[in-house]
């Protein structure tokens, strides 16, 4: 075979695994893997328990064995340990991702790629006339799994922040953009002196009563609904925003800082989780650069380098001191820190 036929199936090959993910999605939609929270089952006992076709199951079945989810003894499947994760009452499930990876939503956005590197907008907006976050709000039950999504690594990450010395040593943390509360909710139950507040929409707070006292931090957390678009709440000497810059153009990603700036009082630090793009094409992955191009293909967002960052800062009135990797499972991102100018 020569270099040209090796190249050919090299590109064949990439075509076909990346429908692995849609036969993840196909047995999360229909339930398979909580039915095999019991135990191996044949198809034709999971086709009976989940009402589809035996002989159609018995394929989706066979090609999720490819995935490394599912095993098969015979007649009888069952899970592995990848695919227990795929059961929604286990912890670290990762059964809401996957149905938004493979949403309509997101997957008719993304086969309108080429419209939004055509003129630099979201494909979102250009697929359902509106954008992610304002169809979200008019569709609760895709609101919910898309924060559920977001909120899926909260603990872990929560547990990377809390040992790091400048989030450990403040006294009051406002996270903004915070969602239902998981990553402040461990931070605070890691640092019993500290008080906290979690800012965001009224959607995005759903389910944020529950995560703070489930986490017993309650009595130490104010919730406060809001827009950051309009303002931020005051009186915090850290502020953190993790994951939220990527998600908007420029000017709004400035719109947004300078109003923690505004709020912050002067000797106070912003702390920003983000994905950092490296500057040496070198060192590029291709989970940062596909979450790069879903961002523009969602949100009119980006991931951006250290560079990028320093410029928002400058021009929302902060100064960047400093860029940090994180440990896993955050270790796709850093921590950027910032204080007033």
């Amino acid at each position: 075979m020569n270099q040209i036929e090796e190249e050919r199936v090299h590109l064949a090959s990439m075509m076909w695994e990346s429908h692995k993910p849609l036969v993840l999605y196909a047995l999360v939609r229909l339930g398979i893997p909580d039915l095999l929270g019991d135990g191996p089952a044949s198809a034709e006992q999971l086709a009976e328990r989940s009402g589809t076709h035996a002989a159609s199951l018995n394929r989706l079945l066979r090609a999720a064995i490819t995935t490394g989810t599912v095993r098969v003894d015979g007649v009888r499947f069952g899970l592995t340990t990848r695919g227990e994760l795929l059961r929604a009452d286990v912890p670290g499930s990762m059964r809401n991702p996957l149905l938004w990876y493979g949403s309509g939503e997101k997957m008719l956005s993304w086969g309108k790629l080429d419209e939004s590197v055509r003129t630099g907008q979201d494909a979102f907006r250009h697929v359902f006339g509106c954008g992610l976050f304002e169809h979200l709000s008019e569709h609760p039950d895709k609101e919910e799994i898309f924060n559920e999504t977001m909120a899926a690594n909260s603990g872990s990450i929560a547990h990377v922040l809390s040992g790091i010395p400048e989030i450990a040593g403040s006294a009051r943390l406002a996270d903004v953009g915070g969602g239902s509360g998981g990553i402040l909710a461990g931070v605070l139950a890691a640092h019993p002196h500290m008080q906290g507040v979690l800012f965001d929409t009224e959607s995005g707070l759903s389910g944020a009563e529950a995560t703070v006292a489930a986490a017993g931090v309650r009595e130490r957390c104010d919730i406060v609904p809001g827009d950051f678009f309009e303002s931020v709440p005051g009186g915090c000497d850290a502020y953190l925003l993790k994951h939220v810059i990527h998600n908007w153009s420029d000017d709004d990603a400035v719109t947004i800082l300078r109003h923690c700036r505004e709020t912050m009082p002067q000797d106070a630090a912003l702390y920003l989780v983000e994905t950092v793009v490296p500057d040496d094409p070198a060192e590029f992955d291709a989970v940062t650069m596909i979450r790069d191009l879903n961002m523009l293909v969602l949100v009119t967002g980006r991931e951006r380098t250290r560079t990028d960052f320093e410029q928002l800062l400058t021009a929302a009135g902060l100064e960047l001191t400093g860029v940090s990797p994180l440990a896993r499972p955050a270790h796709r991102s850093s921590l950027i820190s910032a204080s007033a100018a």
